[in-house]
């Protein structure tokens, strides 16, 4: 039997930023690319949180350029979960994908992903990295000893909670409340959407590390931040509300 051939669905691309401005021109061009390729129709939206360098400009210029490239600004600093819940927010399409502005991954995964999402009839794929050691030891250890621990709590094994590669039905984001405002957020929006009865599939993607400008998401602080909320959320984590009016799980 030969394989459907569906129509490309359309794609919400979030793009969280602070002080990138060391790559997001190249982000968003890489982006572009892949999107073109494997959407059928499509928007950027990056959101600024609070940035002290250019890349807010920079985002302006590429908007001016094609109105499908968005900026949302945040005026105060909200960190990843609050500038991703932004971000969310803003996102019309049929898919939402949710990608960091230094490139850990290769655009043209996407359409990879779309297919696997077709294929196994699945809500959301989160990616996994293939070959996580090449940030060395101690991030290594943190991120096996973090999802083992969401695992444990959880009782769903994840290989890479943390990866920003998540693509997800925009249907998903319609019924799960976020309430993270750091890091957890990643782990707080697929645990409560497979408690909700989504469909979670996890897909290998080969990884680049960092090669301009710097992160904080692994500072000392952040993660202490990041098991506070864990500690705060854990019990509508365990037992989510379905956001009122959204539609219940079936996928396609």
């Amino acid at each position: 039997m030969i394989a459907p051939v569906l129509p490309r669905p359309s794609v919400s691309l979030v793009i969280p930023v602070f002080n990138e401005e060391e790559n997001i021109e190249h982000a968003l061009a890489w982006a572009t690319d892949a999107l073109e390729r494997h959407a059928g129709g499509w928007e950027i939206i990056v959101v600024d949180d609070a940035s002290t360098d250019r890349s807010a400009a920079l985002v302006q210029r590429a908007a001016a350029a094609d109105s499908r490239v968005k900026l949302i600004r945040n005026p105060v600093n909200r960190k990843l979960g609050g500038t991703l819940k932004a971000g969310f927010a803003a996102a019309a399409k049929d898919l939402v994908l949710y990608m960091d502005a230094d490139l850990p991954f290769d655009p043209e995964d996407l359409g990879r992903a779309i297919r696997a999402l077709e294929l196994t009839r699945a809500d959301v794929i989160a990616g996994y990295r293939l070959d996580r050691t090449m940030e060395g030891w101690q991030r290594t250890v943190y991120s096996y000893c973090y999802n083992f621990l969401i695992g444990v709590l959880f009782g769903w094994p994840h290989r890479d909670i943390n990866f920003s590669f998540k693509l997800m039905r925009r249907e998903v984001l319609e019924a799960v409340e976020l309430r993270s405002e750091g890091s957890l957020i990643d782990a707080e929006l697929i645990v409560k959407a497979k408690n909700l009865g989504f469909v979670i599939q996890q897909l290998g993607l080969d990884y680049f590390t960092r090669t301009r400008g710097r992160s904080t998401l692994s500072s000392p602080k952040v993660i202490l931040t990041m098991l506070a909320e864990l500690v705060r959320l854990f019990p509508e984590m365990r037992h989510p509300r379905r956001r009122r009016g959204a539609a219940e799980p079936g996928g396609v």
